[in-house]
């Protein structure tokens, strides 16, 4: 029994085309677009050749159908600089992410979903809202990945192999899912992480999402909330000079350029002290890193704490890998720079061999619908949220 959908998100994930994917196998082009429609199926003989060429076990092709992330509702940075080919790879690894979550939210309570659909205010206000409704007040945002996790959105990493993709949000069955690109640096992070929570806040379903309008308002919200009016204008002179603006990033964790948006959108630079002050921080290097940052990336706790209690149970990455069908490094590809847990021993040999019942690790659910405890491997709030 050999799911269709599942040849084609297999395909899409390692970025190939029909034609390519014919040649690497020796399969003819009508007989794979027949297999991906589900008009025939492949022999067995046929079907490994299809895993070996696309690196997915056996065992993935014979699972239930996947949905995958829809294609409409999906905010991409920097969509028109990024080839389609790519991005199908980056949405195929999304669906992948989602499907671990699904397994991991049947065994672990996890955060119920608090991010509020604001499609009118402007996205100062609408930031504004958001922190009040998480109880931040004027203070700096904590640690975004666990903030975002805290309220029940779901967080991966993009694929270190197509960094040209910043970062993606998107809505699927009423939870909210970030993807990060965790090469960048740790405040270039941060600002991803908001601004996906702008368009998740801003661009739900029933708005547009996607376009250089909704990418300015994403950013716009992403340094109000990270920057609050009221906090910048309390710790930041008018024509601060360049080193001060140097001193001044490290109390909202954001980067130098960050801060100087900001500081330019409040009135406290004029435009020609703005595109001065621009201009030096990218002599300095602030332009494509940042230099004397944060250094260490914000990362998961859900997922930590997760394969941290299935640890204790006895339960291998590589069993969990092996359970949904998939290689070690593709589990990898999910979690890279989001836990320290590195994956092994998750290759096809591994994966095509009898699934392991892991319902041993299933926690009731606590009283609160809002976070449950460690041992249940759920995140709590972070501190200071």
């Amino acid at each position: 029994m050999v799911t269709p959908s599942r040849i084609a998100l297999a395909r899409k994930r390692r970025g190939v085309t029909l034609a390519e994917l014919s040649e690497r196998t020796g399969v003819s082009l009508q007989s794979l677009s027949n297999y991906e429609t589900g008009r025939t199926a492949p022999r067995a003989t046929t079907l490994s050749k299809l895993a070996s060429a696309l690196d997915f076990p056996i065992v993935f092709f014979e699972g239930p159908a996947l949905d995958e992330l829809p294609s409409d509702g999906i905010s991409w940075r920097a969509r028109s600089k990024t080839s389609p080919r790519v991005l199908d790879a980056a949405r195929a690894a999304g669906t992948l992410g989602a499907m671990l979550y699904d397994w991991i939210a049947e065994r672990f309570h996890l955060p119920a979903v608090d991010v509020p659909s604001l499609g009118k205010p402007d996205p100062e206000t609408a930031a504004g809202m958001v922190r009040t409704r998480w109880e931040l007040g004027e203070a700096p945002a904590p640690n975004m990945v666990h903030l975002l996790e805290a309220h029940g959105v779901r967080v991966f990493s993009l694929d270190p192999d197509h960094a040209e993709v910043d970062a993606f949000a998107v809505w699927r069955d009423g939870l909210p899912f970030v993807f990060l690109n965790t090469l960048k640096s740790a405040e270039r992070g941060r600002f991803d992480a908001a601004h996906e929570l702008g368009h998740l806040v801003m661009h739900g379903s029933e708005h547009a999402c996607s376009g250089p309008g909704a990418e300015r308002q994403a950013n716009e919200f992403a340094s109000a909330f990270l920057m609050p009016r009221a906090s910048v204008l309390g710790h930041m002179p008018s024509g601060a000079h360049v080193d001060q603006i140097i001193r001044g990033k490290q109390i909202w964790k954001v980067s130098a350029m960050a801060l100087t948006y900001r500081m330019h959108d409040l009135g406290l630079l004029t435009d020609w002290q703005y595109r001065s002050t621009c201009a030096e921080l990218s002599r300095l290097g602030y332009r494509s890193d940042e230099p004397e940052g944060m250094g260490q990336r914000e990362t998961s706790q859900v997922l930590t704490k997760v394969f941290s209690a299935l640890r204790t149970k006895g339960v291998r990455p590589s069993n969990v890998a092996a359970e949904l069908g998939l290689t070690g490094e593709e589990m990898n590809r999910l979690l890279f720079g989001l836990t320290l847990t590195t994956f092994t021993g998750g290759g096809q040999q591994a994966a095509s061999g009898p699934r392991r019942h892991l319902s041993a690790v299933r926690t009731p659910a606590p009283r609160s619908t809002h976070t449950s405890s460690a041992s249940a491997a759920s995140a709590s709030r972070p501190t200071g949220a």
